[in-house]
């Protein structure tokens, strides 16, 4: 079909004038039939091969519409011709790859061809082709390349399209590694490339959002190895990456089968994307993420299509990325390492150290002790000199991993090296992360194996699974570091004392087993972890806290971030959970290494400060014994009169601070902490109230380094639309409110307190002319009575891929006369402001507020009562509250998509 496209091009070119749209013509009628081929199910290597070939054929069309005669007037002979380089030199081009073109003069005779040029390649841009190119004599080939690694990588895979192949010949001398980058250097080079490219992904496969050509795993990946292989061993094709060129080859034919495989694959999805796209587009969007799975024929099961579909991926961008290290490690050993002497140290029969790197003392080790395939790891655990593995090793082990079975599995000698491996004293997460790269820790654990590169379609959950997974244990690990101490101050406080740390990395190992089986998680993965603590005969307690610790691995974060903690009911109540110290110890540390492996932007000074106000509150519960259920009356005495001697030492009135006091109820006392009673007081006393409101704004200091929020206070006249007012500001600022709590005084004034973040999740910081203007921004909403929403803030574009449905619940309060109202809806600009003004249409009185993002999501609760404090009884007045909520957010919802 493509060549019949061609030779009609080439006819019709021959008798008709206007060439453009017949070109233009030409390329769209091509790439259709690409298209219907590819959705079809022709071979994607087809596709991107036969693409390049038709381009060769529309290219040549175009340059011989230009007169390239050398010989004129008494110039010398100047031979030119059209070279393909890059992408398009390796005859690889998607649908809308860009053509990489260099034109080749053999003199510096610029002038004689600027015109044509010129003309040459406005023809290609105006029949609709992305163009790179470059004008270069053979001299300048060479010295441009012998500075720019990126210009003789361009070069090594040029082919010439018209002209003499002697010019071309001329050039690949000229740029020999005898002359210009010998093996080492662009090597070097080449790997330098590759951990920059590698550091704008965070050096992980995992992205949420990755891109199939640039990310750790794609096929810039294998491509590097094509160029290194090139240059060192003289190459020329990819499929020659399979052939023995010395003692090993380069690849095994079971590595060259895989990374044909996954190469196929990404070239697969790129098509899809270009396609999808209309244009170059090599990111896979959450928007590209759905489309895609539908197109390949993915359907939602226990999993989301699009879940599977990118499971598929990034266990393709796995294999990449283990091929590449290994093949890498392999340059390394025969490129720099080459001449070098070999300092082999003996460790047992099976391994030594050779130049600091493990090696397998013979090929035939593993299949003679299957156990080496864990005591490999548990050797480097306990060596902190040995830096990783020879190449030949890693490849033995990758091509024994079929060894390890149930047998292997339950044998004692192998569990007791697994528990020896968590145990370690050096680069667990290292050791672990390889062993999951290489097939081994699936292969020893298939449960783990199950969820290696499932994914959670949703910005809350950053990584798959897996990754996830070793990324808990990663930071359970950082808890031993000084350096880590100002950071988690409390969690590197407890990891020292903690009576068997394997117990807690093997909860992190086991936390998320369940993802993805349909149901809690957290419920199905207790059978699941007790297998693994009977398989590896695990003494009963330790069996069980593991368990608890699988079961309850949410609920410290839940209560911190959705409950009153200053209640001292809500932390009798989870102290009873609890029970002891030992578990509170081994719960705080791993809710703190889950949450910053879940999304790091999730962990911030707010949620830090929750979570240790948690513990120790709890920590005081255990100590005073959960039979002994703090009397509420004397917590209250015992706060206003802590507040009171730090108030008189300031030498403010006993009796102005009593008056104020005895009018607002008990729950402020119950809600704030000692430290902000004293600063609201201060300020109340301090200011005016009838000219104007008092708004005090800080950041905390109560707490340590990993504590930061800004708090605003507001003592103001109260009204029905204040709340509305107030959230409309903030959200106007680009505030986040992640906390509220709301009183009001007998006298109708307010002592509301608003915790806030910046979009960023940092406090505001000591910014003086930030200060004012949030001061400012609220004294004006205040008094205009802005209690509509004002959105200012578009939607972001990732956010518009998630359409949940807005869920509102209306619950009592388990103790107090106040409903809690539950708001689950997709994140956007503007909601609480919206829903502060349903508060203010339903008459609604709101007490206080948590409020918290997750990704794409939000999971509110408000506690409300009615006018003046007045509790809901009416069952249709509830439903009323929920339905006008729901329709309120729908609608905006609504509005922000069309």
């Amino acid at each position: 079909m493509l060549n019949e496209i061609l030779t009609s091009l080439e006819q019709n070119l021959a008798t008709k004038k206007q060439v453009i749209p017949l070109f233009k013509e030409a390329l769209n009628t091509a790439r259709q039939s690409l298209v219907e081929r590819f959705e079809r199910g022709d071979a994607v290597e087809e596709l991107v091969t036969g693409h390049a070939d038709f381009m060769d054929g529309i290219i040549q069309l175009a340059w011989h519409r230009f007169d390239w005669q050398e010989n004129k007037g008494s110039w010398r002979k100047s031979r030119v011709g059209l070279v393909a380089v890059g992408g398009y030199g390796r005859s690889e081009l998607s649908l809308h790859s860009d053509i990489d073109l260099m034109i080749l003069l053999e003199r510096a005779h610029y002038s004689r061809h600027r015109g044509n040029i010129q003309s040459f390649t406005t023809l290609l841009w105006d029949i609709g082709l992305e163009v790179g190119h470059s004008v270069r004599t053979i001299s300048e080939c060479r010295s441009q390349a012998a500075i720019d690694v990126t210009v003789v990588t361009a070069l090594l895979e040029s082919r010439m399209l018209v002209g003499d192949d002697e010019l071309l010949e001329k050039v690949n001398r000229q740029i020999s590694i005898k002359k210009i980058w010998p093996s080492r250097k662009f090597y070097q080079a080449k790997k330098e490339e590759q951990r920059e490219r590698h550091s704008k992904s965070n050096h992980t496969e995992y992205s949420l959002e990755p891109n199939v050509k640039t990310s750790p795993g794609g096929l810039r990946d294998i491509q590097t190895l094509t160029w290194v292989a090139r240059r060192h061993h003289g190459i020329e094709t990819f499929e020659q990456l399979s052939e023995e060129l010395g003692e090993g080859g380069i690849l095994t034919e079971s590595e060259f089968t895989e990374l044909r495989k996954a190469r196929n694959h990404l070239w697969k999805i790129r098509f899809a994307l270009h396609h999808l796209a209309g244009r170059d587009e090599n990111r896979l969007l959450f928007e590209h993420q759905q489309n895609i799975a539908t197109l390949f024929g993915y359907v939602d099961g226990d999993q989301l299509a699009v879940e599977q579909f990118m499971q598929d991926y990034y266990r393709t961008a796995t294999c990449v990325k283990t091929i590449n290290d290994t093949l890498m490690q392999h340059f390394e050993e025969v490129i720099v390492q080459a001449g070098k002497r070999l300092v082999v140290s003996p460790i047992n029969e099976r391994f030594s150290i050779v130049n600091n790197l493990l090696e397998a003392t013979s090929d035939d080790i593993f299949a003679q002790q299957p156990s080496a395939l864990l005591e490999m790891f548990v050797i480097v655990g306990q060596n902190d000199s040995i830096e990783g593995f020879r190449a030949g090793t890693i490849r033995l082990a990758r091509a024994h991993v079929n060894l390890i079975d149930d047998d292997f599995r339950h044998d004692s000698h192998n569990t007791t090296l697994f528990l020896e491996l968590l145990g370690s004293n050096n680069h667990l997460f290292t050791q672990l992360r390889r062993m999951g790269r290489w097939g081994i820790l699936g292969a020893y654990l298939p449960e783990f194996g199950r969820v290696i590169g499932q994914m959670q379609f949703d910005l809350f959950h950053i990584y798959t699974v897996d990754a996830h997974t070793l990324q808990v244990v990663r930071n359970m690990r950082r808890f031993r570091y000084k350096n880590q101490q100002q950071a988690f101050p409390v969690a590197a406080h407890i990891h020292p004392r903690l009576p068997r740390i394997e117990l807690l990395y093997i909860a992190g190992l086991y936390h998320d087993i369940a993802k993805g089986m349909g149901g809690d998680h957290s419920e199905l993965g207790i059978s699941i972890a007790r297998a693994f603590c009977e398989r590896h005969k695990l003494p009963t307690w330790d069996t069980n806290l593991v368990c608890w610790l699988v079961k309850n691995h949410l609920v410290m974060s839940t209560t911190a971030q959705r409950k009153d903690i200053q209640d001292p009911e809500v932390i009798h109540e989870f102290a009873g959970l609890v029970g002891d110290q030992v578990r509170l110890d081994y719960l705080y540390a791993l809710t703190v290494a889950d949450i910053n492996a879940t999304n790091p932007t999730l962990w911030n000074g707010w949620k830090a400060s929750l979570l240790r106000q948690l513990y120790s509150e709890t920590k005081k519960a255990l100590r005073h014994g959960l039979e002994n259920l703090i009397d509420r009356p004397e917590y209250i005495a015992d706060v206003r009169q802590q507040a009171l001697d730090r108030l008189t030492e300031k030498e403010l009135d006993p009796v102005a601070i009593d008056s104020l006091w005895n009018q607002v109820d008990d729950e402020y006392f119950v809600r704030e902490r000692v430290h902000d009673i004293v600063w609201h007081t201060e300020g109340i006393l301090a200011n005016d109230v009838d000219k104007g409101p008092v708004i005090l704004i800080r950041d905390d200091k109560s707490r340590r380094s990993d504590a930061g929020f800004t708090q605003i206070f507001i003592h103001a006249q109260d009204r029905s639309e204040l709340f509305a007012s107030i959230a409309n500001a903030i959200d106007n600022l680009g505030l986040g409110i992640v906390d509220a709590g709301i009183a009001t005084s007998a006298s109708n004034l307010t002592f509301n307190t608003f915790t806030v973040l910046e979009a960023d999740g940092e406090p505001v910081g000591d910014k003086p002319q930030r200060i004012e203007k949030i001061r400012g921004t609220i004294h004006s909403f205040i008094d205009k009575k802005k209690s509509q929403p004002t959105i200012n803030r578009r939607t972001p574009r990732a956010l518009k891929q998630f359409q949940a449905s807005t869920h509102v619940a209306v619950k009592p309060h388990p103790w107090l006369p106040q409903l809690g109202i539950e708001v689950t809806s997709p994140d956007r600009p503007g909601l609480l402001a919206i829903v502060a003004g349903i508060f203010t249409e339903l008459d609604i009185s709101l007490v206080s507020a948590r409020i918290t993002t997750l990704g794409e999501r939000v999971e509110d609760i408000f506690y409300v009562t009615g006018p003046d404090g007045s509790p809901f009884d009416s069952t249709e007045q509830i439903e009323q509250i929920r339905e006008r909520i729901t329709e309120a957010l729908e609608q905006r919802l609504e509005e922000l998509a069309s």
